[in-house]
């Protein structure tokens, strides 16, 4: 566990650093990803991405790197253009299509997959014709979608665009090392490759929080806020610590009455429920990821007993831990059939 604020006077680490704490605790249980290039017209079917990729539509999150060429993205009604150098991520794994021109051929890229194993990223290539795209497609699995605030922050769709942009410099020259780990697959790659798209991901969300508008609400943008993400790194820095109203309002510097009012505003919950949901997330982390009793991850979380904490447990996931704990030991789908 991170060391704890030398006072509760001080000042806290920067509130960026709670998206790092959050994200350290990703667990990648299943990842895929392909070169699709096609030519010509043509379109995506609409169906939820990878559903015959035995993904689970919670945890999956696919996503379409624009590698060169354009395309349109439909999706829920809406039509947008994609250009190379865009990034786009559907959290919650939302059926949408792709596809250039009106009138072309519908395809399902994964169904032309070949049979896995796979020694390198497989390149599809389809149709032709003098226009041309190429896009990086995949999904990232991992558990940090059980995380509930998290969750319910994220946007249907993620995209961001990085052209020549400074701010997005960065995230181009992570899509540039994407296309030379497939342009000349090495000794590696596919594990490359899936740490790429990881960081991939996690700029998207990086992204999402520094473009939060003023006033808006939920856990991205409570990143933001400076009180509260003062008081969200108190918690994720010490989440075993025995916290209170009175002990969190103090470390950031309010009263406990405008804590719980602007807690309540961006995130529509309290301190201390907050303080709960990130003790259970972490609790099914060690479930799914460790051989610790029950009781002594119950203990962990802060509750006198196994009963109390099975019953807390079952509320926010569903199941009880012993349950989750066999669910989840039988769902790594790092190498899906095709």
């Amino acid at each position: 566990m991170a060391a704890s604020p030398k006072d509760l006077t001080g000042k806290p680490a920067p509130a960026g650093d709670v998206l790092s704490n959050v994200l350290r605790q990703v667990r990648l249980s299943g990842s895929l990803q392909f070169c699709f290039m096609p030519q010509g017209a043509w379109q995506t079917d609409d169906r939820p991405a990878f559903a015959n990729q035995n993904a689970t539509s919670v945890q999956a999150i696919p996503f379409h790197i624009v590698v060169a060429g354009q395309c349109w993205l439909k999706m829920e009604g809406r039509h947008i253009a994609l250009a190379e150098g865009d990034v786009v991520a559907f959290p919650f794994g939302t059926g949408h299509q792709l596809g250039v021109g009106a009138d072309g051929a519908t395809i399902t890229p994964t169904k032309l997959l070949p049979p896995k194993p796979w020694r390198e990223v497989p390149v599809l290539r389809y149709g032709d014709g003098s226009e041309h795209v190429r896009l990086l497609c995949g999904y990232l699995q991992c558990d940090i979608m059980n995380f509930r605030p998290l969750r319910d922050a994220l946007p249907r769709l993620l995209h961001v665009r990085t052209g020549n942009a400074a701010s997005t410099a960065w995230l181009r020259a992570t899509i540039d090392q994407i296309a030379a780990e497939v342009d000349r697959p090495k000794s590696g790659g596919l594990s490359m490759l899936e740490r790429l798209s990881e960081i991939t991901f996690i700029e998207l969300l990086r992204h999402e929080i520094v473009a939060a508008p003023q006033g808006s609400t939920g856990w991205l943008a409570a990143l933001a806020e400076p009180s509260l993400g003062r008081c969200l790194s108190l918690i994720h820095d010490d989440p075993s610590r025995g916290w209170t109203v009175e002990t969190l309002a103090r470390g950031c510097g309010l009263s406990r009455s405008t804590l719980t009012e602007r807690f309540d505003m961006v995130l529509g919950t309290s301190p201390i429920s907050y303080l709960r949901d990130w003790r259970l997330y972490l609790a099914s982390v060690e479930l799914s990821g460790s051989t610790k009793s029950i009781a002594r991850i119950a203990e962990e979380a802060g509750y006198g007993t196994e009963a109390a904490f099975s019953r807390a447990f079952a509320r926010s996931f569903g199941s009880p831990p012993g349950a989750w704990r066999k669910t989840a030991s039988g769902m790594d789908t790092r190498h899906p059939p095709s």
